[in-house]
């Protein structure tokens, strides 16, 4: 009996963490998270007992909706048995929520009873977990609350400062100061400066344009993952990007990654030519590397072929981690064990544009795109998102990039095999894209951006000196309350 009254809130916790994920796109209500960390905060103040049960209920409301696409990758299209998928996206989601149930901890153990304190306390605790998320065991940032915040949010001003760390802090601390303080003052004329601040900084242009105007292609082949390493479908996509390429010319044309099903050192001159056209080429292959081999952007412009391997790879997608050889016999997932490129590789020279490239997953990791983005004028992602099938992860990987975009004050082009192929400006913006499940090519206008954003030269550690600095005032208070 004496369980009842923690338990009581779990349901209502679960059910708000699954409504958060309509914050993040293709719905994109970016002040719905607000409001339901909100709700969460209020119930953490009234029955602060139970802030790490319901911080988990919350998590795990959010992750079994927000990442149902794992399941598609390893059932629908991976081939595992029903049971084995579900269980391994349940006990993926279970971890996923510890974190948000680790700041419910924390917080009920360092909560000073004061509401702007313990405001301060629950956006810098909530930041912390996610941050913490995003690395451990090589991280997983999706649905970072950060991610939320896209245009026209007024917090997406705040994005080339900070960072999404730093948004999401942001977004908790918008939550939790009417949450946590009610109807007081100061939390709320705090609100809304900060809501007034975003608003001034979306005008804010922290980087320039420079150089003329370059035709970009992006192809989008839209070949089943099912199909894509079938020998008997090679014709298929070599085909389709050969009509695509031909029907769409441009200085450059982008493939999106591993768009050829081949080695690159086996696909024959003649038809990287007629990819080319009278341009130049930036396609998605795989290479071949000392013993193994690395999953590659090619360019091919006027002299050598210049090469980016992709650095950061996928656990159980692209390497496999040390003691689950196992799961490999229970889904079908070719290639899955690629050598990982150097942390800095130079940008690539094509069309006369500086282009810095980042495959699928990496541009989770806005920390890594800086460190690498040297003096390059556009980012280009090429990503292979047939994994995830008819899912959640295709507009949710655009709104990444986007966010990507706002950091570094760059344009980022995606060319995707399924979806969704897009051109992104530097303000978050998107200035076009294609539908997805579509065979098409996306044809626009690029210019090389100069300049850093406050992110591109400090990186994450704005976030973290914020998150870390909010955990002061309730230390303070705490601490004297013991006193």
């Amino acid at each position: 009996m004496t369980l009842l009254p923690q338990l009581k809130p779990v349901i209502p916790a679960l059910l708000l963490g699954i409504v958060t994920v309509a914050g993040f796109a293709p719905f994109g209500l970016f002040p719905l998270p607000v409001l339901t960390l909100a709700l969460l905060a209020s119930e953490w103040q009234h029955t602060p007992q139970t802030a790490p049960l319901t911080g988990f209920a919350f998590g795990l409301g959010l992750f079994l909706a927000g990442v149902s696409w794992v399941y598609v990758s390893m059932h629908d299209v991976g081939g595992m048995a029903a049971p084995i998928a579900i269980s391994a996206t349940a006990l993926l989601c279970v971890y996923l929520a510890l974190f948000p149930a680790l700041a419910g901890f924390l917080w009920r153990r360092w909560r000073s009873g004061a509401p702007l304190p313990d405001a301060l306390l629950f956006a810098g605790l909530w930041t912390l977990a996610e941050g913490l998320r995003g690395w451990l065991f090589s991280g997983f940032p999706w649905l970072s609350l950060g991610y939320t915040q896209t245009p026209p949010s007024p917090l997406a001003g705040f994005v080339p400062l900070v960072g999404s760390y730093g948004a999401g802090f942001l977004v908790t601390l918008c939550a939790a100061l009417p949450g946590l303080g009610g109807r007081k003052a100061k939390p709320l004329v705090l609100l809304a400066l900060l809501i007034a601040a975003g608003i001034g900084l979306r005008g804010v242009s922290w980087t320039t344009p420079e150089g003329a105007p370059v035709s970009v292609s992006l192809l989008q082949g839209n070949i089943p993952q099912s199909l894509k390493w079938e020998p008997g479908q090679l014709e298929r996509s070599l085909r389709t990007y050969a009509d695509l390429a031909r029907s769409h010319p441009a200085r450059l044309t982008v493939l999106p990654e591993t768009a050829i099903p081949l080695l690159f050192d086996h696909i024959s001159p003649s038809y990287l030519a007629l990819l080319r056209g009278q341009g130049e080429l930036l396609l998605g292959a795989p290479q071949e590397y000392g013993q193994g081999y690395r999953n590659a952007a090619i360019g091919l412009g006027n002299g050598v072929p210049q090469f980016y391997a992709k650095h950061h790879l996928v656990p159980f997608g692209e390497f496999v981690p040390p003691g689950f050889a196992w799961f490999f016999t229970l889904v079908r997932i070719p290639m899955a064990d690629f050598e990982a490129g150097a942390a800095w590789q130079p940008p690539l020279t094509l069309a006369g544009l500086r282009l810095m490239p980042n495959i699928c997953y990496e541009d989770l990791f806005g920390e890594e795109i800086i460190a690498t983005l040297g003096d390059a004028g556009v980012l280009v992602n090429l990503s292979n998102t047939a994994w995830f099938g008819h899912s959640l992860a295709q507009p949710q990987h655009l709104q990444i990039a986007r966010i990507r975009a706002l950091e570094t004050g760059r344009p980022m082009l995606r060319a995707t095999n399924t979806g969704m192929t897009a051109s992104i400006n530097p303000d978050g913006t998107i200035a076009a894209a294609l539908p997805p499940f579509t065979t098409d090519a996306l044809t626009v206008s690029v210019r090389a951006w100069s300049g850093q954003t406050p992110y591109a030269r400090a990186g994450n550690m704005t976030a973290w000196t914020l998150a870390l600095l909010s955990l002061i005032p309730a230390w303070r208070r705490h601490g004297k309350g013991r006193t």
